[in-house]
């Protein structure tokens, strides 16, 4: 993908990832092998703490931004960060790549780029400042 923005909306069952130029979207979904694997609580745990994260699924949501030189992360809950956390430990080459990282609800494939074009139009006006 020849791209050089990309948002990535994410939750714990699912991430899409739109690599985005002013007049052209290239998408793709990715889900993790286990959807929901690592929400459920362990049962009969006294502490009730979460299975660890599935780090196969976060690669596959970077391996997926490959390409873009600006990546903007965004989703309603914690996925969105356990992505940054990948990011750190195992692909620093994609850390400064990564741009923002804002809380977004559940919103439609055309909400998502519209969002991500105003996001990056501002972002670059602030740059050339």
């Amino acid at each position: 993908m020849s791209h050089y923005h990309a948002v990535v909306w994410l939750d714990h069952n699912e991430a899409h990832v739109m690599h985005i130029s002013p007049d052209d979207v290239e998408k793709s979904v990715v889900h993790p092998a286990s959807p929901a694997r690592h929400l459920q609580r362990k049962r009969g745990s006294v502490s009730g703490s979460r299975q660890p994260e599935d780090q196969h699924y976060y690669h596959e949501v970077v391996e997926a931004l490959a390409g873009a030189a600006e990546i903007l992360i965004v989703g309603p809950g914690h996925a969105k960060l356990e992505l940054i956390k990948h990011i750190h430990a195992h692909d620093p080459a994609v850390v400064s790549k990564v741009v923002g990282v804002e809380t977004v609800d559940h919103p439609g494939d055309g909400q998502l780029v519209a969002h991500a074009r105003t996001y990056f139009v501002a972002k670059d006006r602030m740059l050339t400042q």
